[in-house]
């Protein structure tokens, strides 16, 4: 964005009147208030709430509107996370230079793979991606590049890197976040909720503009790179084993015929979840379905007195989750599931000053080292290099401990060249020990 164009964004922006100020950074910490001493409340975007795309008409219009557009594209996405199955979207945001704020609507347009096309060779710019990227996938828009501006900001040390803190501490902005967990499934949707969906991409090139400065500054700009750039490329993730394990609750299970309760009903109520395309939770909860595991009933009434099971529930429904129990009650030993789950990779640390006294004190080491690193740096410890790569380098050290040896298994535990540049040193002090 030209200084020309800034400064017509800027005077264009709907608030309170007061001048906009200055982009804070950790650096200048006493300047993200504007000259009141108050951070400006956004009321509207610039253009107002720009009409809801939900036809092939309207999204081919701004799909050629955005292909020549300029400059990065703020992209979002909002679900309906607690209240449909899946994770799917159900309206997408996106900002650009010379196009404005588009709303579409995936339940109109389900395919967005043109749009995904048209912005191909544009940045994308999103808080917090990794969050929103499967919906995206799912609809056919995947970037091949990105920034990450809750990424950028953990990375230049801010302590609080949620989107409505980003914008009021880098930029002077108040968003209002009332509406970010409502049920976008819901239509048509209501104005106040659209209005707070196209502020949420109002200012995120703003902001990207902004982070983009203060790493540079601090020297990890292209650290920042490479995380996004490894963000962007990442496989979707693979479906999870026994996804029932994850069970709230889980741990009160401690007997096989037990955990096939619990089983038989996740799987149950996942079925009946998808069908009816609603949050498992409002199927049957956790809470309800660890409760039958203890206690496994014989029959309907007595599944009826447990927690989770009231007067509420029809009897077609007790019938059903009966059925479940009495399936997990018939199997055979063998086909019970076996207690906890594999681990691929070293063991709990709580357990290694038994198993392996030298690794725990190589962990202890390592642990205190990339702690100090961290702080030197002011980034979380996670980002500077993930707990579970630590671990498996201390529990299975290289058998030379050299920096060249440690660097190659850091790598090959999936480190970016950046974090094995950094934490080597660290990590080859730690492995001597013991």
């Amino acid at each position: 964005m030209t200084d020309a164009q800034e400064t017509a964004a800027d005077s264009s922006l709907r608030t309170t009147g007061a001048p906009r100020p200055q982009p804070q950074t950790p650096s200048a910490p006493d300047t993200d208030v504007t000259a009141d001493g108050a951070p400006v409340p956004l009321l509207e975007p610039r253009e107002g709430i720009p009409p809801v795309i939900a036809d092939a008409s309207a999204l081919a219009d701004v799909v050629a509107a955005f292909a020549a557009g300029t400059g990065p594209v703020a992209v979002d996405a909002e679900r309906a996370s607690g209240y449909r199955y899946g994770q799917r979207a159900y309206l997408v945001q996106l900002r650009r230079e010379g196009a404005g704020t588009a709303l579409i609507d995936p339940v109109g347009c389900p395919d967005l793979s043109a749009l995904g096309d048209a912005l191909a060779d544009a940045e994308w710019d999103l808080h917090a991606a990794t969050q929103d990227l499967p919906c995206l996938r799912e609809i056919g828009m995947r970037p091949s590049r990105l920034f990450d501006t809750e990424l950028a900001g953990r990375l230049a040390g801010f302590p609080r890197v949620g989107l409505g803190a980003m914008v009021e501490n880098v930029l002077g902005y108040v968003l209002e976040k009332g509406h970010s967990a409502v049920d976008w499934s819901t239509r048509p949707l209501p104005e106040p909720w659209l209005r707070y969906a196209a502020l949420d991409v109002e200012l995120l090139v703003d902001l990207r503009d902004a982070l983009e400065k203060e790493l540079d500054r601090q020297g990890k700009l292209e650290w920042a790179h490479e995380e996004f750039d490894a963000i962007a490329s990442a496989p979707p993730a693979p479906p999870r084993k026994d996804p029932w394990r994850r069970t709230s609750g889980m741990h009160k299970v401690r007997r096989r015929r037990q955990m096939a309760v619990v089983r038989e009903l996740w799987t149950a109520r996942d079925k009946v979840a998808q069908r009816r395309d609603v949050s498992p939770g409002k199927v049957l909860g956790d809470g309800a379905i660890v409760e039958a595991a203890l206690a496994l009933p014989l029959n309907v009434q007595a599944m009826s007195a447990l927690p989770g099971f009231g007067h509420r529930m029809g009897r077609r429904q007790l019938e059903q989750w009966q059925a479940a129990v009495d399936r997990a009650r018939e199997l055979p030993e063998s086909e019970l599931p076996q207690p906890g789950q594999p681990v691929a990779g070293p063991p709990p640390p709580r357990a290694w000053a038994d198993k392996d006294p030298a690794a725990a004190a190589r962990l202890s080491a390592a642990r205190a080292g990339v702690t100090a690193l961290a702080e030197t740096l002011n980034m979380p410890q996670e980002n500077l290099i993930t707990p579970d790569t630590v671990r498996r380098v201390c529990w299975e050290p290289p058998s030379s401990v050299d920096a060249d040896s440690v660097a190659a298994a850091l790598t090959g535990h999936g480190a970016r060249r950046w974090q094995v540049e950094q934490v080597t040193p660290v990590l080859v002090t730690a492995l001597s020990t013991g």
